[in-house]
């Protein structure tokens, strides 16, 4: 964090000519030295992992031995992201013995995750912080490319998201969303239902990082469209409405290093890369 104001000259609408991929400007990066912290959104159930979650919150289920949570904090502490707090919801009682700063979401089974981010608003107000979703693991040298970011309001994004869409699903536009990235680096659009792969330039991880003067934007925002609203945002409605409302949103591109947990046949998938001798965290990405 340099503490320079994110620039606004570049065209940030949606129909901009994309420009290639060499020539992006990319946010300008930090050596942490102001101390980034982590915090990992962990308040719901993960539903569409059926009985996995039937006794424990989602990110209490286990791969390769160990809680999905467990190594995301393991990456977050190697990447030197310190320290780190989670928001808990669905039986959050279980995430008390992880050591870590709690935050609750009483009312995690009627709100979306951007409620769950509101709820530790405090953590988010004293200094940077990079915000992950408690179904996700990435590899330490993705939370410390983020960590570095300078920019207000930043999202990791995945260039080579198909490795690891194809191997999830059958059809590599399912549940991915669109991303596109605006002439100066930025994102210019997130979150929707893409019609076909070129609506996809890369793929939101679930992960970004936000500094006090931009949690400040968002709580201003949020304060305005209201709780009826903001209750039922996630956090891609949350961005792309920022973008809408000339909100720079910087892109931090990465290749690969990450997986998510949606689905049963995520950790079957995982598991199985695994028993092949691979990293769960490398079999996705390029060599």
């Amino acid at each position: 964090m340099g503490g320079t104001a994110p620039s606004r000259s570049g065209d940030r609408r949606r129909g901009s000519v994309r420009p290639r991929h060499a020539g992006r400007a990319y946010p300008r990066r930090t050596s942490m030295r102001r101390g980034t912290r982590g915090l990992i959104l962990a308040a719901g159930r993960g539903s569409r992992l059926g009985r996995l979650t039937s006794r424990r919150p989602k990110a209490l289920v286990p791969l390769a031995g160990k809680p999905l949570i467990a190594h995301q904090l393991d990456s977050f502490r190697e990447a030197g992201v310190h320290p780190v707090a989670v928001v808990s919801g669905y039986l959050g009682g279980q995430l008390r013995d992880l050591g870590v700063d709690l935050f609750e979401n009483p009312e995690w089974s009627r709100t979306q995750m951007v409620r769950s981010l509101a709820c530790a608003a405090p953590w988010l107000r004293e200094g940077p912080t990079v915000i992950s979703y408690g179904d996700v693991i990435c590899a330490p040298s993705v939370l410390r490319r983020l960590a570095e970011c300078e920019e207000e309001i930043a999202v990791a994004c995945d260039l080579e998201w198909r490795r690891l869409w194809e191997a999830r699903f059958d059809d590599p536009l399912a549940d991915a969303e669109t991303f596109r990235f605006a002439p100066d680096g930025s994102v210019a659009e997130i979150g929707h239902r893409p019609r076909r792969i070129a609506e996809i330039e890369a793929q939101y991880m679930g992960l970004f990082r936000l500094t006090p003067e931009g949690w400040r934007r968002i709580e201003q925002r949020l304060a305005r469209w209201g709780r009826r609203e903001t209750d039922g945002l996630d956090v891609t409605t949350l961005l792309d409405r920022l973008i809408e409302d000339d909100v720079r949103v910087a892109a931090v591109p990465v290749r690969g290093g990450w997986i998510e947990v949606d689905r049963p046949g995520d950790l079957e998938l995982y598991e199985r890369w695994i028993r092949e001798g691979k990293s769960f965290l490398s079999a996705c990405t390029r060599r």
